[in-house]
């Protein structure tokens, strides 16, 4: 059988829940998209599939509310959920995001692979190594991207890759990280390379 390379480009949205329990795609696979609110996970989403406002996103971070659900292809799809840690919600709000989001990563079956995305400035912070120790107890692989790493003169973008990959050393079988930037589409082909394997092995 050939291995197939997906057109991102023809990625739509399918359908937004508020609550785990109203899921009702239960067919193929799906990578979830994850990040503090600031990390520019939505800007992430349309770069890899070319449509600016496929993923909207607001100068307002945390603007994603609700677990959004968009298909690349039958049977494969990407899932933006809420981004976490932002600091100009309520305590109460901000908790009712971290649980959604808990609760989803834990309890569907069909997520093979998280996609995590890191501001490079600010990696691995404690929210980001929480989701990363649920992906290893479910032990589903994690691509790490380290976006927005235009900002960063290229010394410092390979120092800040370096301290996360000396973080993760120990577990590599269960990640990829990758330099990565939205504005500039820095590893962009590497990252649909990336998730192009992950369909051909599942679907």
């Amino acid at each position: 059988m050939h291995s197939l390379d997906l057109d991102y480009n023809k990625t739509f949205f399918l359908k937004s829940y508020s609550k785990i329990i109203d899921i009702d795609i239960h067919d193929g696979y799906e990578i979830p998209f994850l990040g503090y609110s600031n990390s520019g996970k939505s800007s992430v989403i349309n770069a890899l599939t070319n449509r600016k406002q496929l993923a909207r996103f607001s100068k307002t971070p945390g603007r994603t509310q609700l677990i959004n659900f968009f298909q690349v292809c039958p049977g494969f799809r990407i899932v933006d959920l809420p981004g976490y840690g932002y600091t100009q919600v309520p305590i109460f709000i901000k908790k009712k995001w971290q649980k959604i989001i808990v609760n989803y990563l834990k309890k569907r079956n069909q997520i093979k692979t998280f996609v995590l995305i890191m501001d490079i400035r600010y990696p691995l912070k404690k929210l980001d190594q929480n989701i990363i120790n649920i992906a290893m107890k479910k032990k589903v692989f994690i691509i790490i991207l380290l976006n927005k790493c235009d900002k960063l003169k290229m010394q410092n973008r390979q120092k800040q890759f370096n301290i996360v990959y000396k973080q993760l050393k120990l577990f590599l079988n269960f990640f990829e990280v990758l330099l990565f930037s939205s504005h500039k589409k820095i590893g962009i082909s590497q990252f649909k390379l990336i998730l192009n394997n992950f369909y051909n092995t599942y679907i």
